[in-house]
Protein backbone atom coordinates (compact mmCIF):
# COMPACT_ATOMS: atom_id res chain seq x y z
CA UNK A 1 0.00 0.00 0.00
CA UNK A 2 2.62 2.26 1.14
CA UNK A 3 4.16 1.40 -2.64
CA UNK A 4 1.04 2.61 -4.21
CA UNK A 5 0.82 6.47 -2.63
CA UNK A 6 4.11 6.78 -2.68
CA UNK A 7 3.59 6.17 -6.38
CA UNK A 8 0.62 8.33 -6.67
CA UNK A 9 2.77 10.91 -4.88
CA UNK A 10 5.51 11.19 -7.32
CA UNK A 11 3.40 10.51 -10.33
CA UNK A 12 1.85 13.93 -8.74
CA UNK A 13 4.76 15.35 -8.26
CA UNK A 14 5.95 14.94 -11.88
CA UNK A 15 2.82 16.33 -13.08
CA UNK A 16 3.05 19.63 -11.07
CA UNK A 17 6.94 20.06 -12.67
CA UNK A 18 5.92 21.08 -16.15
CA UNK A 19 3.25 23.21 -15.21
CA UNK A 20 5.53 25.43 -12.37
CA UNK A 21 7.98 25.86 -15.23
CA UNK A 22 5.21 27.29 -17.55
CA UNK A 23 4.30 29.89 -14.29
CA UNK A 24 7.43 30.86 -14.04
CA UNK A 25 8.53 31.10 -18.06
CA UNK A 26 5.20 33.30 -17.77
CA UNK A 27 6.61 35.36 -15.10
CA UNK A 28 9.94 36.05 -16.13
CA UNK A 29 8.94 36.85 -19.77
CA UNK A 30 6.72 39.46 -18.14
CA UNK A 31 9.48 41.79 -17.90
CA UNK A 32 9.73 44.66 -20.20
CA UNK A 33 13.00 44.32 -22.60
CA UNK A 34 14.86 47.68 -22.32
CA UNK A 35 15.87 49.18 -25.58
CA UNK A 36 19.25 49.33 -26.54
CA UNK A 37 20.56 52.81 -27.48
CA UNK A 38 20.40 53.14 -30.63
CA UNK A 39 23.89 54.46 -31.29
CA UNK A 40 24.53 51.24 -30.54
CA UNK A 41 22.62 50.09 -33.08
CA UNK A 42 23.07 52.13 -36.22
CA UNK A 43 26.70 52.69 -35.85
CA UNK A 44 28.92 52.46 -38.90
CA UNK A 45 31.98 54.26 -37.69
CA UNK A 46 34.02 53.95 -34.42
CA UNK A 47 37.08 55.38 -33.04
CA UNK A 48 38.67 52.20 -30.08
CA UNK A 49 39.98 54.04 -27.09
CA UNK A 50 42.82 52.55 -25.19
CA UNK A 51 42.39 52.32 -21.44
CA UNK A 52 44.29 49.04 -20.89
CA UNK A 53 45.26 50.46 -17.11
CA UNK A 54 47.19 47.59 -16.03
CA UNK A 55 49.27 44.78 -17.39
CA UNK A 56 51.13 42.06 -15.58
CA UNK A 57 54.12 41.01 -18.08
CA UNK A 58 54.92 38.58 -16.06
CA UNK A 59 51.79 36.90 -16.54
CA UNK A 60 51.19 37.72 -20.44
CA UNK A 61 52.95 37.88 -23.34
CA UNK A 62 53.30 41.28 -24.89
CA UNK A 63 52.80 44.36 -23.00
CA UNK A 64 49.82 47.00 -22.19
CA UNK A 65 48.85 47.72 -25.62
CA UNK A 66 48.18 43.37 -26.12
CA UNK A 67 44.78 44.77 -25.52
CA UNK A 68 43.76 47.19 -27.42
CA UNK A 69 46.08 45.51 -30.39
CA UNK A 70 44.52 42.07 -30.38
CA UNK A 71 41.22 43.91 -29.75
CA UNK A 72 41.58 46.38 -33.05
CA UNK A 73 42.61 43.34 -34.80
CA UNK A 74 39.52 41.53 -34.12
CA UNK A 75 37.28 44.38 -34.35
CA UNK A 76 38.78 45.21 -37.87
CA UNK A 77 38.36 41.44 -39.17
CA UNK A 78 35.13 41.51 -38.36
CA UNK A 79 34.24 43.83 -41.14
CA UNK A 80 31.44 45.61 -39.26
CA UNK A 81 32.38 49.43 -38.71
CA UNK A 82 34.68 51.79 -40.70
CA UNK A 83 37.35 53.22 -38.34
CA UNK A 84 38.07 57.01 -37.77
CA UNK A 85 40.81 58.59 -36.30
CA UNK A 86 39.07 61.21 -33.79
CA UNK A 87 36.39 60.06 -31.49
CA UNK A 88 34.52 63.12 -32.44
CA UNK A 89 34.13 61.51 -36.07
CA UNK A 90 32.95 58.28 -34.65
CA UNK A 91 29.37 57.50 -34.39
CA UNK A 92 30.53 55.15 -31.49
CA UNK A 93 33.67 54.89 -29.09
CA UNK A 94 34.67 51.55 -28.17
CA UNK A 95 36.51 52.04 -24.64
CA UNK A 96 38.83 48.26 -24.33
CA UNK A 97 40.71 47.98 -20.99
CA UNK A 98 42.52 45.42 -18.92
CA UNK A 99 42.07 45.08 -15.17
CA UNK A 100 43.20 42.56 -12.48
CA UNK A 101 40.17 42.89 -9.83
CA UNK A 102 41.11 41.67 -6.29
CA UNK A 103 39.20 38.97 -4.90
CA UNK A 104 36.79 38.89 -1.74
CA UNK A 105 39.97 37.75 0.43
CA UNK A 106 42.34 39.76 -1.48
CA UNK A 107 44.92 36.77 -2.30
CA UNK A 108 43.31 36.03 -5.49
CA UNK A 109 43.16 37.88 -8.88
CA UNK A 110 40.27 37.76 -11.57
CA UNK A 111 41.63 39.73 -14.77
CA UNK A 112 39.04 40.99 -17.14
CA UNK A 113 38.74 42.67 -20.36
CA UNK A 114 36.27 45.55 -20.44
CA UNK A 115 34.06 47.15 -23.07
CA UNK A 116 32.61 50.50 -22.46
CA UNK A 117 30.51 51.70 -25.59
CA UNK A 118 30.45 55.19 -25.29
CA UNK A 119 28.32 58.10 -26.94
CA UNK A 120 30.92 60.51 -28.24
CA UNK A 121 28.83 63.69 -28.24
CA UNK A 122 27.87 62.86 -24.77
CA UNK A 123 30.30 60.45 -23.57
CA UNK A 124 28.18 58.76 -21.93
CA UNK A 125 28.17 55.09 -21.42
CA UNK A 126 25.78 53.33 -23.40
CA UNK A 127 26.71 49.71 -22.61
CA UNK A 128 29.44 47.61 -20.83
CA UNK A 129 30.32 43.98 -21.63
CA UNK A 130 33.11 42.06 -19.49
CA UNK A 131 34.92 38.88 -20.47
CA UNK A 132 37.06 37.21 -17.39
CA UNK A 133 40.30 36.02 -18.45
CA UNK A 134 41.42 33.33 -16.00
CA UNK A 135 44.50 32.47 -14.75
CA UNK A 136 44.75 29.01 -16.25
CA UNK A 137 47.58 27.09 -14.99
CA UNK A 138 51.01 27.94 -14.49
CA UNK A 139 52.06 28.06 -18.28
CA UNK A 140 52.56 31.58 -19.70
CA UNK A 141 51.21 29.92 -23.02
CA UNK A 142 47.39 28.28 -21.19
CA UNK A 143 47.32 32.10 -20.02
CA UNK A 144 47.87 33.77 -23.08
CA UNK A 145 45.13 31.40 -24.56
CA UNK A 146 42.66 32.42 -21.89
CA UNK A 147 43.71 36.40 -22.69
CA UNK A 148 42.82 35.93 -26.32
CA UNK A 149 39.83 33.77 -25.82
CA UNK A 150 38.47 36.57 -23.87
CA UNK A 151 39.33 39.01 -26.18
CA UNK A 152 37.17 37.00 -28.91
CA UNK A 153 34.34 36.02 -26.35
CA UNK A 154 33.65 39.95 -26.32
CA UNK A 155 33.81 40.60 -29.57
CA UNK A 156 31.51 37.75 -29.86
CA UNK A 157 29.34 39.59 -27.43
CA UNK A 158 29.07 43.06 -29.67
CA UNK A 159 28.05 41.41 -32.08
CA UNK A 160 25.56 39.31 -30.43
CA UNK A 161 24.74 42.70 -28.94
CA UNK A 162 24.34 44.91 -32.69
CA UNK A 163 22.18 41.52 -34.06
CA UNK A 164 19.50 42.73 -32.50
CA UNK A 165 16.66 44.32 -33.65
CA UNK A 166 15.72 47.89 -32.68
CA UNK A 167 13.57 47.82 -29.67
CA UNK A 168 10.41 50.38 -29.49
CA UNK A 169 10.58 52.37 -27.06
CA UNK A 170 6.55 52.94 -26.99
Amino acid sequence: MLKIRLAVASLGFAMMLPASSVLFAQTTNNIPVAPIPSQILTAKTVFISNASGEFDRARWSGGPERTYNEFYAAIKGWGHYDFVSTPSDSDLVLQIGFTTIAGFNGSSNYPQITLFLLDPKTHIVLWTLAENAPLTGGLQKSRDKSFSDAIAKLVGDLKALTAQPAASTK
